[in-house]
């Protein structure tokens, strides 16, 4: 399945994986997904494959049948693999705003994105923003986004992110909660063609509070919110146990699990999808999946990257396009 226009593949940091992934995408979808890259065409030579420049993403799905289809965006130095140029810092970040830019003007159908680093954009260019996901939502005009990783069997949401385990239980508000909940249902139904989303909720506790012993946030907040988005429709299951949400048998109840934390959430996901999850930001007006990995400095330029994870993040960007477009029309 396609998109109705190719996706924008954007490269993040040259010094680190992001180039030898790309090539070795093109060259394992062997043009049966029309994608085009945005970056410098010099970070992407010598990778063993042919190049096919671009004036236009219209051109990208023709393009892809004769090389990896690469639409220009100059950065001023080289790629030297594990060792980030300060002085590409501003390009690296001037080309995610180009690609948001195409995906909200319709010329390309969704927008993945390869890793970033974000002290080198930092130490550059003064980027001031906690990540990639921040940067997109300000981009986009959007004050809250939500995190999903995703495999073929599992899809996750943490509630709280990257934050000291200690500051959950104060940052877990009923307000946070009943957002992620929503947005991710909102997207499951919009986005992944789901018509009657099935959501898990975990406890915050060892044994969900087990009845107040191990805690009260699962009677206190987590209860009252999946008893209040029950009555409007949606299916909620939960408090659950987070250490039996997990099985073979629990995730075939669920469409995705709503996690308290970034470690409740990720720990599943990179057991059962190490190498193909994907990293999905909800709550954005366009569609945007990126690889569940880094840099890997430590691995550039050796011709050992696994593509994987990107391929899987490029090929769930089509199936998302296809299914956000059908709902669209329908």
């Amino acid at each position: 399945m396609t998109a109705r226009a190719p996706i924008v593949l954007t490269l993040g940091e040259p010094a680190g994986i992001g180039p030898e992934i790309a090539a070795r995408a093109w060259q394992r979808l062997a043009g049966r997904l029309p994608f085009f890259v945005l970056g410098d065409p010099a970070h992407l030579e010598g990778l063993g494959v042919p190049l096919a420049p671009i004036h236009a993403p219209s051109e990208a799905e023709t393009a892809v049948f004769h090389g990896l289809p690469v639409l220009p965006h100059p950065f001023p130095a080289a790629r030297r693999p594990g060792q980030p140029a300060a002085e590409n810092a501003s390009a690296v970040i001037s080309s995610i705003a180009r690609a948001v830019d195409l995906v909200l003007r319709g010329q390309a159908g969704a927008l993945t994105t390869g890793p970033i680093h974000k002290k080198a954009l930092q130490d550059g260019a003064g980027f001031r923003f906690p990540g990639h996901t921040e940067y997109l939502a300000h981009l986009a005009g959007v004050d809250r986004v939500v995190m999903m990783l995703a495999g073929a069997d599992l899809r996750v949401v943490p509630t709280t992110i990257h934050i000291a385990l200690r500051d959950v239980p104060e940052a877990l508000t009923r307000p946070l909660l009943m957002d992620t909940i929503r947005m991710t249902e909102a997207a499951l139904r919009h986005d992944f063609g789901i018509e009657t989303p099935r959501l898990a909720v975990a406890g915050l506790n060892p044994h969900a509070g087990e009845g107040g012993a191990m805690g009260r946030e699962e009677i206190e907040l987590i209860a009252p919110v999946i008893a209040a988005l029950r009555a409007e429709g949606l299916a909620l299951s939960g408090p659950h146990s987070a250490d039996t949400m997990f099985h073979p048998a629990a995730r075939a109840r669920y469409d995705a699990a709503i996690c308290m934390y970034h470690d409740q959430a990720l720990i599943p996901i990179k057991t059962l999808a190490f190498d193909q999850g994907v990293n999905v930001t909800l709550g954005l007006p366009f569609i945007r999946t990126s690889p569940d990995h880094g840099t890997a400095f430590d691995i550039a330029g050796q011709g050992v990257a696994d593509p994987a994870s990107l391929i899987a993040a490029l090929e769930m960007a089509a199936e998302m396009a296809v299914a956000r477009a059908a709902r669209d029309t329908g």
